[in-house]
């Protein structure tokens, strides 16, 4: 009898432990098949954050690193470094790890040009730690830190469009912002996981995927209205699509959609 569907063996069998209509699960499913269907297995260490995803090395079966709080670009630069061009290195982060607390390792690693991939899950807040404002929270968007909405006028600033900042620097091979909110757009996150890792294994420089994820339990809301959240106000604020691509032609590489 043929196959239609099976568990991808790059994930272990360990229950998630992830709230309800978290987009975390799904995100790990997609690395995994990529990691899969490269045939990578074995040759591939990823480095975990502090924060919801903080165990992730329970769930991905590979091997895996826990960087302290905002470290895993340098974590990662030092294992890339050490093993090599032939195995596959990867961090997965969130927008306090990445975006904040972490902001001087991702930017430097990206700029030298480091040969690993950051997967970067945007959601718009701190998640594990309670919901506070996060460098990516909307303007307006009420949060534990921010309880009448974030506001230029009383200098919280606006979110900050990593995968723009990403673009900019001559180190990065590869950006590419998706989302999670429908079918469509978990296909095509899926590509931009799979053409990052591609590039880190070409050599190229370093490459970094954003992801718009939902947060359910901190925005206060249903999974189903955590989608339409993300469709009807993230994405008018972080636009999709390609911002730098070192292997498309010129007049190509920027894709928004």
């Amino acid at each position: 009898m043929a196959v239609l569907f099976e568990k991808t063996k790059l994930l272990t069998d360990k229950q998630f432990h992830y709230c309800p209509g978290c987009n975390h699960g799904i995100i790990h499913r997609l690395v995994a098949e990529v990691i899969d269907e490269m045939n990578l297995d074995g040759k591939v260490i990823g480095v975990a954050p502090v924060g919801c995803s903080v165990f992730a090395y329970d769930y991905f079966n590979c091997d895996m690193y826990e960087a302290a709080h905002g470290r895993a670009p340098a974590v990662a630069t030092g294992v890339k470094r050490a093993v090599g061009p032939d195995t596959m290195v990867f961090t997965y982060q969130g927008d306090g790890d990445l975006a904040s607390i972490g902001t001087a390792e991702i930017v430097h690693a990206a700029h030298r040009g480091e040969k690993i991939v950051t997967i970067f899950v945007n959601n718009a807040i701190y998640g594990m730690t309670g919901g506070q404002m996060a460098p990516t929270t909307l303007l307006g968007q009420k949060t534990t830190t921010s309880p009448r909405g974030r506001d230029m006028a009383r200098h919280e600033g606006g979110p900050i469009r990593m995968a723009e900042l990403m673009a900019q620097l001559s180190g990065v091979a590869y950006s590419e912002r998706c989302a999670l909110d429908s079918v469509k757009h978990v296909r095509a996150a899926k590509k931009a996981l799979r053409k990052a890792f591609e590039v880190q294994l070409q050599g190229l420089g370093f490459g970094f995927v954003e992801l718009l994820s939902g947060c359910p339990t901190n925005w206060h809301m249903d999974p189903v209205s955590a989608n339409k959240r993300i469709s009807e106000a993230m994405i008018p604020v972080f636009p999709l699509g390609v911002y730098k691509d070192v292997t498309a032609p010129a007049e190509s590489e920027v894709q928004h959609g």
